[in-house]
């Protein structure tokens, strides 16, 4: 993998990351919850969201390795739950707003691509290295997020929906990041898969070009 590629999928992750938290905090606020603004953290300054390790240093890394699982992670946008409008369904809400960022993401640089292409730019072109970036990582991040493993935010849909007793979400919510290294020790292939058939999805249906052969 290329310095410049590297350099392209980490400023692309930190992008869409950064956007992810900032949606969870448009959700609270449009919930009736004033944290994240009042705490700065609706604004698109990086310096307000970066976190060493999971935006720089993990990433850079996985990458380095190839292991074929690129995540990251800014800051949680901090929020009250006590101050939500619908206390019942306002946390699945604020949770599942992060993923529908990057779905949104990832929908609007497959159109952009698409239109590039029907508008006969080469598909050498460096914008299309950065528009299929954008498109695998927020999908990569999308479906990541949605895994029912605490912290990830499929966590908050499953205790939501889900009849969990409190000492079961405690001892998930404790442990979660151990589980959530066994998940991808154990399940990374058939993460892939689910990844390569999104990912397919926008080839075929949103954009019109196999993805896989940018990089």
């Amino acid at each position: 993998m290329s310095l410049v590629l590297i350099v392209v999928l980490i400023a692309v992750l930190i992008f869409s990351v950064m956007i992810h938290e900032i949606a969870h905090g448009l959700a609270a606020l449009w919930q009736g919850d004033w944290t994240a603004q009042q705490a700065g953290r609706l604004t698109l300054n990086p310096l307000k969201h970066l976190d060493p390790w999971g935006s720089f240093v993990i990433p850079f890394f996985l990458m380095i390795a190839q292991v074929g699982i690129i995540f990251g992670w800014a800051k949680p946008v901090p929020y009250n739950p006590y101050n939500l409008r619908d206390q019942k369904y306002g946390p699945a809400i604020v949770a599942i707003a992060g993923p529908f960022s990057n779905l949104l993401l990832a929908l609007f640089a497959g159109i952009l691509m698409r239109l590039w292409l029907v508008l006969g730019i080469g598909s050498s072109a460096f914008i299309f290295i950065v528009l299929v970036a954008f498109i695998q990582i927020n999908v990569l991040l999308m479906i990541f997020n949605l895994l029912p493993i605490p912290p990830l935010d499929g966590s908050k849909l499953l205790f939501t929906f889900l009849p969990i007793s409190e000492h079961t979400k405690q001892l998930l919510e404790q442990y979660g990041f151990v589980f959530l290294l066994l998940f991808i020790y154990l399940f990374s292939g058939v993460f892939g898969l689910i990844v390569q058939y999104v990912m397919g999805f926008f080839s075929d249906y949103v954009v019109g070009v196999n993805l896989f052969s940018f990089f």
